[in-house]
This record gives structure tokens, C-alpha cells and sequence, in this order.
């Protein structure tokens, strides 16, 4: 059950904070959604799932990302979980770095001790979640994914292996190859444990060879990203991406860096891919 944190208008609809128990990463979890109008006024709406990147919270996009207003005038719902489970008794990286444990779940299902109690992020997203909302918000079972960084690695493999589900997808920033790159190599070192055959499940460059559902995939890369070399390999997508024959427009944007501000300047070209899918009537 929903337990309603905070509330407040924006754009004619509503931005909702929400806390609620999870049995999938059993710990208690916060999430922020935001209501078009034309949700408020009774009718269900398709939701778009923002999955934001390290160190992340709920909060980040809805704040940062200027998302909300087009949101509210094309009728789509926004969720942003948050990126890991929390609480005192979810374990984290011993020696306090962000890029691991709390604030980086790296939306995988965790497999290993001690992290498999409560780091599986992936089941959260793709299946507690959407359960839980459509039944208590004015949510249609329409859905697209997409995310930044972290989320952006998280988007592609949640559309990846559960074919189906979405309906659109797209990613800013995307670690795309995390089985080469440190940030996933330490996370999948930890979570899944040494054995890098079972890295593949999680890995975009892997999955999309054998990906039952060819959705088209939209990606924005800053030029000026100070991660893009070492861990996000745009170009590794690129490749898998045409060698499987999967629908990819990958744009190198030049200029721009890591930072919400480029989220921001893209933003509206990424809600706009989604609406053609998730505002079309099916059939």
C-alpha cells in the first residue's frame, strides 16, 4: 500500500512523493511519481519510468530534468524510483564509495551474499512496482523506460529481458557495456560474484544479440563527458546494435557533458519518442 509523503501541483497535474514496503527488496522504499491532469480527472494514463544514475535519489530527475511540464501537456505519467534499497539493515560498500552499495543498485538482481537480501532492483522495477501503482494511481499498463547513466544501463536490460512490458525505450548517458567497464565490473563483482559468464544476463551488448523484441532505441551521448571512454562505451552499443540488426539512433551530442543540464536540453525529444508509442491507441 501507498502511504502519500508530500504533494505538490505542477503544470495542472501533481508531483507525489510515496513510501511503501517492499517484499521484493525487503526494506521500506520511497519513489516519486508525477499525475498529468488528465489523470486527476479520473482517466488512466501510460507512465514513463525514469531510472535515474549513482548516487541518485526519487528526486533528482523530477527536479532537475524539466521533464514535468510536456509531461503534463502530452498526458504522461512519470515514476522515479529510487536507485537502491536503504535503510539500516541493507548493506553498503564498507568503505563508504559511491559508486557502490546504497545509491547504486545497478538495477540487477543481486545473487551473492550479502547484497541478494535486498538488491534486487530489477524484479522492483519491472514487477513490483508497475503492480503496485496500476493498481492504486490512475495508471494504464502502457509503458516506456528510460534513464541516465546507471539508469541508462538499467533501462536497456529491463527492456531487453522482459519483452512485452514496454512499449518504448530510451536511455541518456547509458553505461552500455558494464561487463568491461569499472563502475559495472565492481558492481557485478559484488552482486553476482566472479563469474563473468553470468554477467552476460546484464550487459545491453550482450543481451541485444538474442533480444526477442526489437524496440527502437533512442540514446543521447555528450561529446564532453568525462565518463565516456572509460565507462559507457556508446560506440560498443553501436556495434552490437547493427550486428544484430536492433533499431538504434545513437546522437553524439557535441558540448555536452554528464550533468542534468544536458539531460535537460534533450529531454523533450526523448518524451516525445515515447508519446508516438505510448499515446497510440494498440491494434
Amino acid at each position: 500500500m501507498l502511504q502519500l509523503l508530500s504533494e505538490n501541483q505542477c503544470f495542472g497535474g501533481v508531483h507525489r512523493r510515496y513510501g511503501h514496503s517492499s517484499s521484493v527488496l525487503n526494506c521500506a522504499m520511497e519513489l516519486a511519481v508525477f499525475l498529468p491532469p488528465q489523470a486527476l480527472c479520473g482517466r488512466p494514463v501510460p507512465a514513463l519510468y525514469w531510472l535515474s544514475g549513482l548516487t541518485c535519489t526519487d528526486q533528482t530527475f523530477m527536479q532537475k530534468a524539466g521533464a514535468l511540464r510536456l509531461a503534463s501537456e502530452m498526458g504522461l505519467a512519470l515514476v522515479a524510483p529510487d536507485t537502491s534499497p536503504r535503510g539500516d539493515t541493507v548493506p553498503t560498500d564498507p568503505d563508504g564509495h559511491w559508486d557502490f552499495g546504497v545509491g547504486a543498485g545497478f538495477y540487477l538482481n543481486a545473487t551473492a551474499a550479502p547484497w541478494s537480501a535486498h538488491y534486487r532492483m530489477h524484479d522492483y522495477v519491472v514487477q513490483e512496482l508497475p503492480e503496485l501503482l496500476e493498481a492504486e494511481l490512475p495508471l494504464c499498463p502502457w509503458r516506456g523506460i528510460s534513464g541516465h547513466s546507471m539508469g541508462g544501463h538499467g533501462a536497456l536490460v529491463c527492456a531487453m529481458r522482459n519483452p512485452g512490458r514496454y512499449r518504448s525505450i530510451s536511455a541518456f548517458a547509458p553505461i552500455a557495456h558494464p561487463s568491461i567497464s569499472p563502475w559495472g565490473e565492481k558492481a557485478f563483482r559484488h552482486y553476482l560474484g566472479p563469474d563473468r559468464a553470468s554477467w552476460r544476463e546484464w550487459d545491453a551488448c550482450e543481451l541485444i544479440a538474442t533480444a526477442r523484441e526489437r524496440l527502437p532505441l533512442l540514446v543521447d551521448q555528450g561529446t564532453a563527458d568525462d565518463f565516456l571512454e572509460a565507462q559507457l562505451r556508446p560506440q560498443a552499443l553501436e556495434r552490437a546494435a547493427a550486428a544484430a540488426g536492433h533499431p538504434l539512433t545513437l546522437r553524439l551530442q557535441e558540448g555536452y557533458d554528464h550533468s542534468y543540464f544536458f539531460i535537460q536540453s534533450f529531454i523533450d525529444d526523448h518524451l516525445r519518442h515515447h508519446a508516438r508509442e505510448l499515446l497510440r491507441e494498440p491494434g
